[in-house]
């Protein structure tokens, strides 16, 4: 075992495509003593039965990524929290990395898919986090769990709101080591048209507008 433990903590919500490539990829961290959490949000394609036996526990949470990455945070027992998408993963030896952390931090992001716009968006958003310190969930975002205050349980932006309060404790770490994201999100919806859309919900964000209004326009 080792003598600092992560806990990685999944919040998925109709995975069945990929949580069993995800969890696998996780093995070799499970394999070296660290924990691995898929938080389900009431998937109904049996995401939460497919998770079994590849990660140390499943558990139900209600809906929204807040509420279970918060769940899973209570469920740890490591010294670190991981907060990790589905669709999202590290890179090798990431414990080292983030066991070496002094408080909380994230990794740039490298997108996966075929536009080649993709890769500009990568280096936009790994840019942008470590100029304001702000980073997004597909940064698998971690933090000391003696130190986590807990993602604010709204609609959209927990991640945003999250690290303005942890840059008062302190700034992140940001690894340049890349975690690989799948580009699904925005070939489906149209790269540019995604881009734009996510601008203008951080501005709405940031000008004061409701989560909940920013959830209704982001999942229409």
């Amino acid at each position: 075992m080792v003598a600092q433990r992560l806990s990685v903590v999944i919040p998925a919500l109709n995975e069945a495509r990929g949580i069993r490539a995800a969890l696998e990829a996780l093995a070799p961290l499970r394999a070296r003593g660290h924990e691995v959490i898929v938080a389900d949000g009431g998937s109904a394609d049996g995401t939460a039965d497919l998770a079994l036996g590849l990660c140390d526990r499943v558990l139900q949470a209600p809906r929204g990524r807040a509420l279970q990455m918060n769940a899973g945070a209570r469920a740890a027992t490591g010294d670190f929290l991981v907060f990790l998408h589905a669709d999202t993963r590290l890179p090798p030896r990431a414990d080292e990395m983030i066991l070496n952390t002094p408080l909380w931090g994230r990794f740039d992001v490298e997108i996966e898919g075929r536009h080649p716009l993709l890769k500009a968006i990568a280096c936009g958003m790994n840019l942008r986090s470590r100029l304001t310190g702000i980073a997004t969930g597909d940064q698998a975002i971690f933090v000391r769990r003696a130190a986590f205050p807990g993602f604010p349980e709204i609609a959209l932006m927990e991640d945003v709101a999250f690290c303005r309060a942890m840059k008062k404790l302190g700034p992140p770490a940001c690894r340049r080591e890349k975690v690989l994201t799948s580009g699904r999100r925005w070939e489906s919806r149209g790269v540019l048209r995604t881009v734009l859309l996510m601008w203008r919900l951080r501005l709405m964000y940031f000008l004061g507008t409701d989560p909940e209004d920013l959830s209704r326009i982001y999942y229409r």
